[in-house]
């Protein structure tokens, strides 16, 4: 008897679907060569992260009662951002009264929501990619992935895999990159001096290609590495290990 193929709905995020869509793409076929069926829910909106960092817990929690309805039907809910992830898996059930029926709800979104390559690693059991990328690396902690949802090993593993592909550690992989969501709006000298700090660490390790899994600090440290004019070029980790980014010359252009 065939095995059953996990049924995946793909949460594809508000930055991946407005800024890079190849992130998404990317997302699909790692998930269909893990033996996903992948759908993505047309319904789906934003997460309601923005909202609930700034304490507007009403317009998150009608946020989230939208997104728990797209994705209800689904065996696993997968992202490939891990603040949108860490939003759905740990906030979602603080949203509602404990007891209420949207509160069962959202513990069981919660509970079958995953980030991308946790998913593939951790759920999926995948321990290697057939991608080729000729050339170093290095690889950003974003903090909710990080902190939130203890990624750390799961991309370093699967990047290992990558053929010709050297992954060179920075001093501070972990430090956040001043992103934060909001944060960059309301301290934005804090958070310029903290993406000025991480760029400067990652171009120390001599890679041509800052890696991360959430669009949100990519575009922050892109953003940076534009204002500096360094040669560096950020990507997601899933645009690698789809083997979206076979040589360095292919990643060149937009951060």
């Amino acid at each position: 008897m065939t095995p059953t193929r996990p049924r995946v709905g793909l949460f594809v995020t508000c930055l991946v679907d407005m800024m890079r869509p190849s992130v998404g793409f990317a997302a699909v076929r790692l998930l269909e060569n893990a033996g996903c069926t992948v759908e993505v829910p047309q319904a789906q909106t934003c997460c309601g992260q923005p909202a609930y960092n700034s304490g507007d817990r009403k317009t998150a929690a009608d946020l989230a009662l939208g997104v728990i309805a797209a994705f209800e039907p689904y065996d696993h809910v997968v992202v490939p951002s891990g603040s949108c992830a860490g939003m759905i898996a740990c906030h979602y059930p603080l949203l509602f009264a404990e007891g209420s029926p949207q509160r069962r709800r959202a513990e069981a979104v919660a509970a079958k929501t995953h980030e991308l390559i946790s998913f593939l690693t951790d759920v999926m059991g995948v321990t290697g990619v057939d991608a080729a990328y000729d050339g170093k690396v290095t690889y950003h902690d974003c903090c909710s992935g990080l902190r939130e949802l203890q990624i750390k090993v799961q991309p370093r593993h699967l990047l290992g895999s990558v053929k010709g592909l050297e992954l060179m550690e920075m001093g501070e992989p972990e430090i956040c990159c001043g992103f934060g969501g909001t944060f960059c709006i309301k301290y934005p000298q804090i958070s310029n001096d903290m993406a000025d700090k991480k760029v400067s660490d990652a171009e120390a390790t001599g890679a041509g290609l800052l890696l991360a899994g959430d669009l949100g600090c990519l575009m922050n440290m892109a953003g940076k590495v534009k204002r500096r004019g360094s040669p560096l070029q950020v990507r997601h980790v899933a645009e690698v290990l789809a083997g979206d980014l076979a040589t360095p010359a292919i990643a060149e252009g937009e951060g």
